[in-house]
């Protein structure tokens, strides 16, 4: 407790008057690689639509007065840093040197380019000359893009949460030369008074450089106790495996916790959470228990109809703000929505709802025209502000409306959306049933139905001419193996070829991430950088697993096996799972091992069910017994607290099934049309798939013995079903395959 005794004791105290600047404008002469070149020129597109005019602290020929370290970094948010008048540092082995010889504390700030609170800290307090100069003076300060460092990113959101019992972004952080954090918190109002708060920022950096200049033992002990007990949080590895109770007490839970009227668990804000969903689907195929689906149905529906997701241009924002899904964090990422599009396919086949399917549709469709990088893959996310204001991108007035559409149709379309007192800027939004819109307008379902598709249409291309908020254009491994998954998904289950191309597209960019044998968690400039982390690997083998089942060329399998060899070598705890960082890996604090399905599932949670899709594929329990181990690894978290991993237990569920051998063979040059069609009706979460050939199965059979001697019998398309080294007599009937496909073993 020495650290909270720490920041309580904290006192007020005076500093003397500092004068010292940042870097200021770098000279002329300083030789910038083309690249980065490009990368600033890109920066400067971005800020100026996200904050135009811009004249703070840049001349009036627009010159920036200040120019720091950040300014040769490739992080779109640490370039939107780099003409701050605070001396910035990246995070590196120099800022901690001068730290030590100085014997100044550190302020490591923690943020992303599309936050708009991380946004709002800048503005308010980092382009502050007052207290950049006083930053200046007492500290070395260090900026990190979380997207780019998550390893850095998770061992201080850990310090803050043990220390305040929660944490965000931006996320500020106090620590000693020695990189042990001392206190830390997350938005700070500049001053004293600003926003309500009782200590500005200022304030804050002033008491505690003057504590840690009369006292800086004090400091070091309270971060040593810091970090002593980030080293102690750890689980240890239990004997048992968790069994059907642990996601039987995740399902009690998350019902104790759900939103009968609007959908989601708990209150606002709201967060979408797939991996809730997905736990929940495979639990209701297993008990067939009503309740749980409609939390499914009910959470997917009404967020569909809100205003977190894009009434116009389709995707979702990032979380809601009230209860009602109505008033979104406007930023939209990737990973939020290639994890959405998923839960919609597999709702789809689980309900046969054409709704769902047409969402799923919708956010794919979004992704390819606003997220996508030119040379395949795609960019991290959009920004939550624009130069005419947070949110102000996506607001409609009722005559905004009418100036696009026209009174008439205005008429209908106002009320479909909840846009009505004049002069108010809205989030469109569809809180009724469109049943009960038509009916008090005095008009068919079906003519309003087809004015809003034409209203849409209309009301989007004239959204685009606004000011557009900008796009963080970090190419991100991790997250484009969720949208790998989620495109080869929508390619099967919908029959889209056009998503099957998207798919290769983002697995011929992915191919390019690997240098030196290993995989690296971004691409800058079309070259990989940085290092891989357990996400990047877990993420990508689960896309590349789900390519295969889309279109069984054997090469999307050879890269998932040669990718999980490489995280078994280099990512493996020796009690269990796996470890965040590789051994290779820059030492940190701690080497964390996430235990949290949040807005991205845990690296060992989609690591499991990847190794046990490979068991199945190629018979070798040893991928089975490494995923008992994360079971047994975690089974404390998911003991303590059920719903801190839904998806790991989607993967347990997974385990605890018979999962099914799915192996489609048709004669050369034919397919099996009639038979994928009942397969993409069809909820078969627990299963492997291999549709392919007769001419291909030797080639098949090398990597996967599962397809060894198939064929196609009677020259017809035939459907193999197996489990449990059991078989099904192989058909070519449609019908009988359905049946064998629904033939469901219940939850133990």
């Amino acid at each position: 407790m020495r650290a909270l005794v720490f920041v309580v004791a904290l006192a007020v105290g005076a500093c003397r008057p500092a004068d010292e600047r940042a870097l200021g404008p770098l000279p002329g002469s300083l030789p910038f690689p083309p690249a980065l070149g490009r990368r600033l020129a890109v920066a400067a597109r971005d800020r100026d639509r996200r904050d135009a005019p811009r004249t703070r602290h840049h001349a009036p020929d627009g010159t920036p007065r200040y120019t720091n370290r950040l300014i040769l970094e490739s992080s779109p948010y640490l370039l939107q840093h780099a003409h701050n008048p605070v001396n910035w540092f990246p995070w590196g082995d120099e800022a901690f040197a001068i730290a030590r010889e100085q014997h100044r504390p550190v302020l490591l700030s923690i943020g992303y380019s599309t936050c708009h609170w991380c946004h709002v800290m800048e503005e308010e307090s980092y382009e502050d000359e007052e207290i950049a100069t006083f930053l200046n003076e007492h500290f070395v300060a260090i900026k990190v893009d979380r997207e780019e460092r998550p390893d850095v990113d998770g061992v201080y959101m850990d310090a803050v949460q043990a220390m305040t019992g929660g944490g965000g972004w931006p996320l500020n952080v106090f620590l000693t030369p020695v990189r042990q954090p001392f206190y830390g918190g997350t938005y700070f109002p500049p001053r004293d008074g600003a926003r309500g708060a009782r200590t500005g920022f200022l304030t804050l950096l002033r008491t505690i450089a003057d504590v840690y200049a009369r006292d800086p033992d004090r400091a070091a002990t309270a971060a040593a106790d810091v970090t002593a007990r980030l080293a102690t949080v750890r689980d240890a590895t239990s004997e048992n495996v968790p069994g059907a109770a642990a996601i039987r007490a995740a399902v009690g839970v998350l019902a104790a916790t759900f939103d009968a009227r609007w959908g989601g668990f708990g209150r606002a804000p709201k967060f979408p959470r797939p991996a809730n969903l997905t736990l929940l689907l495979r639990y209701h195929r297993r008990t067939r228990d009503q309740p749980a689906l409609a939390m499914v149905t009910t959470t997917l529906e009404r967020m569909a109809a809100g205003g977190m997701a894009d009434q116009l241009g389709g995707g979702f924002h990032r979380y809601s703000i009230d209860a009602e899904w109505h008033v979104p964090h406007f930023e939209k990422m990737l990973y939020d929505n290639a994890e959405l599009a998923a839960v919609y396919l597999e709702a789809f086949q689980a309900t046969g709802r054409n709704h769902f399917a047409r969402v799923a549709r919708e956010t794919l469709d979004y992704l390819t025209r606003d997220l996508a990088a030119p040379d395949g893959g795609f960019f991290a996310a959009s920004d939550a502000d624009s130069s005419d204001g947070e949110g102000a991108y996506f607001l409609w007035t009722p005559e905004a409306i009418d100036a696009v559409v026209g009174p008439e149709t205005g008429r209908l379309v106002r009320p479909a959306f909840d846009v009505g007192s004049p002069g108010e800027a809205r989030v469109l939004w569809r809180p009724r049933p469109l049943d009960d819109v038509a009916g008090e307008l005095g008009v068919s379902r079906d003519a309003l139905a087809d004015a809003l598709s034409t209203a849409r249409r209309a009301l989007l291309a004239a959204r685009a001419r606004r000011p557009a908020p900008a796009i963080d254009r970090k190419i991100l491994v991790a997250w484009n193996g969720l949208a790998l998954s989620a495109f080869a998904r929508g390619a099967l289950i919908l029959g889209e070829p056009r998503y099957l191309d998207v798919a290769h597209r983002i697995a011929a960019a992915l191919s390019r991430a690997e240098a030196d044998g290993r995989l690296r968690h971004q691409i800058v400039d079309g070259a990989p950088a940085g290092d891989g982390f357990l996400d990047d690997y877990a993420f990508l083998i689960a896309g590349l697993l789900d390519l295969f089942e889309a279109d069984a060329d054997p090469r999307w399998l050879e890269r998932a096996t040669q990718l999980q060899a490489r995280c078994d070598a280099d990512f493996p705890d020796p009690a269990g799972g796996y470890f965040f960082t590789a051994a290779t890996h820059e030492e940190l604090l701690t080497r964390p091992k996430p235990d949290d399905d949040g807005a991205l599932p845990a690296g060992n949670s989609v690591a499991a069910l990847n190794l046990l899709r490979f068991a199945e594929y190629t018979g070798d329990e040893r991928y089975r017994d490494r995923a008992v181990g994360i079971f047994r690894a975690f089974a404390g978290t998911i003991a303590r607290t059920p719903t801190a991993l839904p998806y790991m237990l989607a993967a347990l569920d997974f385990s605890l099934d018979r999962a099914k051998e799915i192996v489609l063979v048709a004669p050369d040059h034919t397919d099996s049309t009639e038979l994928l069609q009942i397969l993409r009706r069809t909820f078969v979460p627990n299963r492997v798939v291999i549709t392919t050939t007769e001419r291909q199965v030797p080639s098949l059979a090398r990597l996967a013995p599962v397809v060894a001697e198939k064929t196609a019998i009677g020259g017809k398309p035939t459907a193999y079903v197996c489990e449990a080294m059991r078989c099904d007599l192989p058909t070519t009937d449609p019908t009988v395959f359905a049946r064998q496909l629904t033939k469901i073993e219940p939850l133990p």
